[in-house]
């Protein structure tokens, strides 16, 4: 792809190493694209383009050997490898394979010892992708979204986007659901609210954070605990981020997201992340692009200093 600068970008994700899934063995840090999983029928795999926009939309050749405002740095510290493994196939009619992929990929990254970041894809990918951490739990779930995805099925589908957090509540190694960003209207019903109560979750609403800030947030978040992030790009304000299949205004803006990665990693422990939902049909310019690629970078710098410090 031509860049800026009339340069070229090489390999995978920011110029990363690119390796075929369970290649480069010794890698700290393994990005896989996740197309889709179980999409609903009336909308289909709608998110399939993701991985690529995001791969597509930081053009700067040589970006990892470049300061980074944002990190204070190069992105990767040094000695820490990363790779990208590059998109999963997906098949329109087996769902039940592409969750099994999925979960197969993630589950020989994290058997490696490597950090899995996950680049999505509809909401219904963080189901298989936890169902990876059976053997490398237990963990607490983080969730940024507008929604809170705790519908038992929608239309018999009991894997799609309106149910992971129900299905992660069923994991065992899941110790822990902290739901953060929630607003307006979703599929959830009050029943599915008063389940998710009922679990343990701990709900921060984005009007709470809006009144009373995310300190309330971060304590709710045990010290040194193990934590999977997973961000649902429709937890930002559509003016920040137009492209999603739900939008709803009130989100978060980029610092806001980038300060809250920021102090989890000061006061747990990152053991993987995935960004679902970026719609890139609903793009304009390719700015939820561009805003899902800088998130994604700040995480994987962030992960890196986690693993340069051990």
């Amino acid at each position: 792809m031509n860049t800026l600068f009339g340069g070229k970008t090489e390999g995978g994700f920011l110029g990363l190493p690119a390796a075929a899934p369970g290649g480069a063995a010794d890698a700290d840090i393994v990005i896989v694209g996740a197309p889709s999983a179980t999409p609903y029928q009336s909308v289909g795999p709608y998110c399939a383009g993701a991985p690529g926009a995001i791969r597509s939309a930081l053009g700067w050749p040589g970006a990892l050997d470049h300061y980074d405002f944002d990190l204070h740095g190069k992105i990767l510290a040094d000695k820490v490898r990363a790779v990208d493994w590059g998109d999963l196939p997906y098949d329109d009619a087996d769902f039940a394979s592409n969750r099994d992929l999925i979960r197969r990929q993630v589950t020989l990254a994290l058997d490696s010892g490597a950090v899995p970041i996950v680049l999505g894809g509809d909401d219904s990918i963080p189901i298989p992708v936890l169902q990876a951490y059976e053997r490398h739990g237990p963990i607490t779930v983080f969730q940024l979204d507008a929604h809170i995805d705790w519908r038992d099925e929608v239309s018999g589908e009991r894997m799609g986007l309106s149910s992971n957090m129900r299905r992660a509540s069923e994991m065992n190694w899941v110790k822990s659901i902290i739901q953060v960003g929630a607003r307006g209207i979703g599929s959830a019903r009050p029943s599915d609210y008063q389940d998710a109560l009922d679990w343990g979750v701990k709900f921060f609403p984005m009007e709470t954070i809006f009144e009373q800030g995310v300190d309330q947030v971060l304590q709710a978040v045990p010290d040194n605990s193990p934590v999977f992030i997973t961000l649902d790009i429709d937890v930002m304000d559509p003016a920040t981020v137009p492209s999603v299949i739900g939008p709803a205004p009130g989100g978060f803006n980029y610092w806001q997201v980038v300060n809250l990665f920021k102090n989890l990693a000061h006061r747990s422990k990152l053991v993987g992340f995935d960004l679902v939902e970026l719609m890139p049909a609903n793009d304009i310019g390719a700015r939820g692009a561009l805003v899902a690629a800088r998130l994604v970078a700040v995480m994987l710098g962030l992960i890196s200093r986690q693993i340069a410090a051990e």
